[in-house]
């Protein structure tokens, strides 16, 4: 089970969703009183639903991550998809897809993957 820090406030878990300020972990309400919200999952991640954030990052590879609005940096591979209507999204190898509206998609492996921006 991956450690999510939120805010500096670290939780265990691995299905994250949040709405507004409210932040859900594996069922379990933890919201934080704070408007502006980073997440940091340390490990690999099943699941990661995000409505608004500053920034997300995954130290380990992620199944599918959805946010409308934040960046998504994830450090290891994706085994499914990524989407984000406002931000960039940097990532290693890519098994699904990989969707933004409005920023930049980065593949950091060295595979000669191709990467395409949805619209």
């Amino acid at each position: 089970m991956s450690s999510i820090s939120i805010n500096g406030v670290t939780y265990s878990g691995k299905s994250v969703s949040v709405s507004g300020n409210k932040v859900i972990i594996d069922g379990e309400n933890v919201t934080v009183d704070n408007k502006e919200i980073n997440i940091v999952v340390n490990g690999n991640i099943d699941k990661l639903d995000v409505k608004s954030c500053e920034k997300i990052t995954i130290t380990g590879d992620a199944g599918k991550v959805e946010t409308q609005s934040g960046d998504v940096e994830i450090k290891g591979n994706v085994t499914g998809d990524v989407k984000t209507m406002s931000g960039d999204v940097t990532c290693g190898d890519i098994a699904g897809n990989v969707k933004t509206m409005s920023g930049d998609i980065t593949k950091t492996s060295s595979s000669k993957q191709t990467i395409r921006k949805d619209y």
